[in-house]
């Protein structure tokens, strides 16, 4: 019997010619976690659609061995039988079904003649969440009832329901709080514990150290070191992910500050749902010419409703006036917010962002379509040329310009929403949560490219979760709480200590200390 659960031997798998694993080995003894990390275009989630049988036997070369047997999957379903499930990224889950319903799709318990037996499936649902000390979910209600957070964790009880010996976990806290990791790392221990194994796919590398047991790094399809977590670090892991050091992973860079150009004033955005709510409460701000102005804060604290309506985007009821280089503009649309000289990269940029039955090169030639326009047809050779030299100018990984958007990785359709917005010449550039879901390479790739725009005079808002990217960017830190701007701060010695004191309320004399001090700001860093 072999000492392996699972084997991957020497896996290859083309894309029209284009090798997107070349040679991969991977091995995973029973409870044990790996984590497996790599630069987003990797190969990562090919090699786990082949392993889960999205892919099947014979669409690929190399061998599989599961439990000691060669595994030739054909689908998912022969692959969740033998116990390897995969939970993706972006969740499988019906919104308008039961919880229970979600748990038990496609493995219904059914009473003679077929009916549906509801009350031995919620019974069962009931206990794997308690199993999982998530018992305050009602299975009974729809699934839409709960957030992300309860949502990746039904997921999981969803898996453990099929017997999963072998769960596959691909960025499973993109869209979490940091009380929602802490209960997920929690939850993946105790699977340990119970024999469960897992492949853990992460970017946040604090989570890779806190749960694996061994780091697998892939890079360009290749398999570049396996190597136990108790001999690497977070320094390690990210050189041998981009194969080279990296040693500061925040490129900042000097660069002239000018004059106030942009300005918010008194903007409020009243809840979608709840009218008499304020998701954002007046908020007022300005931003200089070669700015970046972190916006920090909560989860919930308005951040992105913020943002939203300055671009026009918000979709509730609200207030705000924009004005750019004295003027007041018109900034009710987001086509009139572009043409005024505004840019938006949304969070969500598969909702939001990209147009996913358009290809790569339509994708980024889409806010600018007007400028290829000869009477009644495009010029597809001028839309073209400016399409390949963006590619090459985002260092955008992909074999063509006409390959479907949703080939490619999650860093590389972020480069392509920013490529589309920046053809727009934009004045102002708002990116929320610009490197979300994106690897340490690819982040530093976004950081150089922001820091390239504001030597070229642009000025840049940015929204983020991460604390740390803030600090490690930003010239000066907005933060907002519960609606409210509670601080302004000049990001010189700040802490993430201030900013979250601030973000709770809990710093009032220092924000508006540091406010006053903004107001002042130098103008060179």
């Amino acid at each position: 019997m072999s000492e392996y659960l699972l084997e991957m031997k020497d896996i290859v798998k083309e894309f029209g010619g284009v090798r997107a694993l070349n040679g991969i080995d991977i091995k995973v003894r029973a409870g044990e976690c790996i984590g497996l990390c790599g630069e987003n275009g990797a190969g990562k989630s090919t090699l786990m659609k082949v392993l889960s049988g999205v892919y099947p036997h014979g669409t690929w070369d190399g061998e599989i061995l599961w439990e000691g047997q060669q595994l030739k999957a054909q689908s998912i379903r022969d692959t969740e039988s033998a116990g390897i499930i995969i939970i993706h990224q972006e969740l499988m889950l019906v919104p308008e079904l039961s919880v229970a319903e979600n748990m038990f799709l496609g493995n219904e318990i059914t009473l003679p003649g077929g009916r549906m037996d509801y009350a031995a499936m919620n019974k069962r649902a009931e206990e794997l969440l308690r199993e999982l000390n998530i018992p305050e979910v009602n299975v009974v209600l729809p699934v839409k009832n709960y957030g992300g957070g309860h949502q990746q964790l039904i997921e999981i009880a969803k898996a453990l329901n099929k017997q999963a010996k072998l769960l596959i976990l691909d960025e499973p806290s993109s869209s979490l709080t940091a009380s929602e990791i802490t209960v997920l790392l929690n939850i993946i221990r105790a699977l340990k514990a119970k024999g469960v194994t897992c492949i853990y796919i992460s970017h946040k590398l604090d989570e890779v150290e806190a749960i694996c047991d061994t780091i697998v790094v892939i890079r360009d399809g290749q398999h570049i070191a396996t190597t136990p977590m108790a001999a690497m670090s977070a320094e390690r892991i990210i050189a041998q992910m981009v194969g080279r050091e990296m040693n500061q992973l925040y490129p900042k860079q000097e660069h002239a500050i000018g004059e106030v150009v942009f300005e918010a004033r008194n903007v409020t955005c009243y809840d979608t749902e709840n009218p008499q709510r304020k998701r954002v409460d007046n908020i007022s701000f300005t931003l200089r010419q070669g700015e970046i102005l972190g916006i920090a804060g909560l989860v919930g604290a308005g951040r992105t409703e913020l943002v939203s309506a300055l671009f026009g985007a918000y979709p509730g009821e609200y207030e705000a006036e924009v004005w750019l280089n004295g003027s007041k503009l018109d900034s009710s649309s987001p086509l009139k917010s572009i043409r005024a000289g505004l840019a938006m990269v949304p969070e969500d940029r598969k909702q939001h962002g990209i147009v996913p039955d358009l290809d790569v090169g339509q994708n980024m030639s889409l806010s600018v379509l007007h400028e290829f326009a000869r009477l009644s047809r495009i010029d597809k050779e001028a839309e073209l040329k400016t399409i390949r030299t963006e590619i090459a100018s985002m260092t955008l990984k992909t074999a063509s310009p006409f390959l479907p958007i949703t080939s490619l990785s999650g860093g590389n359709q972020q480069k392509a929403v920013l490529s589309k917005m920046l053809l727009t010449k934009p004045k102002i550039l708002i990116l929320d949560e610009p490197t979300r879901g994106v690897d340490v390479g690819a982040k530093y790739e976004i950081y150089k490219l922001m820091f390239e725009l504001v030597k070229q005079g642009m000025s840049i808002i940015m929204v983020s979760s991460e604390l740390a990217e803030v600090l490690g960017i930003s010239d000066r830190v907005l933060v907002i709480g519960e609606g409210k701007l509670r601080g302004n701060f000049i990001n010189k010695d700040l802490t993430q200590e201030t900013l979250l004191a601030a973000a709770l309320d809990q710093g009032h004399a220092l924000a508006s200390n540091q406010t006053s001090q903004a107001n002042q700001f130098s103008p060179v860093l």
